[in-house]
């Protein structure tokens, strides 16, 4: 008796390819989200400079601007994407150990720098690792397969989330920063031995075709309205949510939870929510298809916003006993559900709007504009925190969602989920 469809489908090499791609991908953003501000937090600097020290995200955001190099060189020695990978990837391994060798009193503005050089390589990384992505997988394989990488990208986030959080309860912050730093390497690895398919169309012949032809292809293939609406769509569908978890460990500390209370419940609350509603909705969208998971996940997504508010309605707890940590799992877990399931939906319907032989162009600038609202408005957050609470706060993140839900309308209409825009 053969081996169900679903887990013929999940158990490939493209698949495990993914595994990989996701984990070095998601660990250095989640590095910036959770442990450098639960680092500057413990350490004395104020929310607001927290906040604003989500500017060196930019690099996001603009990553489109030297993606068509990547389309068109490739380093000495290797392929169009392994190089660009494995070169990235030594670098933030080597980046990331050395920002744990500063102190924030004294160093901030070294660490600004070395922050800003990590978001320089981890876009690069991404650029490249999102096209060699999107270039190894079929059209049936999108939804699967984005969910695959999705999923390895938040258990990424529970390596500096969880498990450096609770080192920093016993070993020296210099340390915790470089154990964090190895877990670049099975990435290394992969970049190291994998092959990459050749693209019939080639790459780009010069830069100038490799910085043009990827938008006049775009506009050309979409029109120009609804090309208009498909990038406000990417701008507005992750915004709620972006902004909503921009301040999270700060959040839970400010609750009264210590940070081996956060490591521990987000070790178990929200691994298994992101791994089993990764697979889940990865493999859901193979039926559903990618229009309609935007919807169904989407919601979820949106649900997820209300249990920070209902945490913070709480309020900061005087004592941590069983009940406040099931409160605290039940808001990580919610969260790693919803924001999982809909950037899986997310990340697909992005991969789905890319052309081949544009790949890395294409997919930098959609993904840059989704990092927008995480770069710049969340850099906004901690004063929005200062000025209405942290229960308003939530509830103006909930509101902030609702616009792109609204696009889907005219983006992904539930009726039509063909594999092309």
């Amino acid at each position: 008796m053969g081996s169900p469809d679903w887990l013929r489908a999940l158990l490939t090499r493209r698949m495990l390819i993914c595994v990989f791609t996701g984990f070095s991908s998601g660990l250095p953003l989640y590095l910036l989200l959770n442990l450098v501000p639960a680092w500057l937090f413990s350490e004395g600097i104020s929310l607001r400079e927290i906040g604003a020290m989500t500017l060196i995200q930019l690099p996001y955001t603009w990553k489109f601007l030297w993606s068509p190099l990547l389309d068109r060189y490739a380093l000495p020695g290797f392929s169009r994407r392994r190089g660009w990978i494995l070169l990235t990837q030594v670098g933030l391994l080597f980046t990331i150990g050395g920002i744990g060798m500063l102190t924030p009193r004294l160093d901030l503005t070294q660490i600004v720098l070395l922050a800003l050089l990590l978001t320089v390589l981890s876009a690069t990384q991404d650029i490249a690792i999102d096209a060699f992505r999107r270039e190894i997988l079929s059209d049936a394989e999108l939804g699967l397969g984005n969910s695959v990488h999705v999923n390895a990208y938040r258990i990424a986030g529970l390596v500096p989330g969880s498990l450096s959080l609770i080192l920093a309860d016993h070993l020296p912050w210099t340390q915790v920063f470089w154990i964090t730093a190895l877990f670049m390497l099975p990435g290394m690895a992969m970049a190291w031995l994998v092959r990459e398919p050749e693209i019939a169309a080639g790459r780009p012949r010069t830069l100038r075709a490799a910085v043009v032809e990827p938008f006049h292809e775009f506009i050309g293939r979409a029109g120009v309205r609804e090309a208009l609406l498909i990038l406000g769509f990417i701008f507005l569908y992750k915004l709620g949510d972006s902004l909503c978890t921009a301040l999270a460990t700060p959040f839970y500390l400010s609750m009264g939870y210590t940070k081996t209370h956060i490591g521990l419940v987000a070790k178990h609350a929200g691994l298994w929510p992101a791994v089993i509603g990764g697979l889940a909705g990865g493999l859901w969208m193979v039926r559903l298809g990618i229009n309609r998971a935007l919807w169904v996940f989407g919601a979820v997504q949106l649900l997820s916003i209300f249990g920070f508010a209902w945490l913070a309605w709480l309020g900061p707890q005087a004592s941590i006993a069983a009940a406040q940590l099931t409160a605290l799992a039940s808001v990580i877990g919610l969260e790693a559900l919803g924001v999982g399931l809909g950037t899986v939906a997310f990340v697909a319907y992005i991969a789905r709007a890319t052309h081949p032989l544009y790949t890395a162009t294409q997919f930098a600038l959609f993904t840059s504009l989704a990092a927008v609202p995480r770069a710049f408005i969340n850099s906004a957050a901690g004063w929005l925190v200062e000025q209405f609470g942290w229960f308003g706060f939530f509830l103006l993140c909930a509101a902030l969602a609702v616009p792109g839900m609204v696009l889907l309308i005219k983006v992904a209409p539930w009726q039509k989920n063909n594999t092309q825009l």
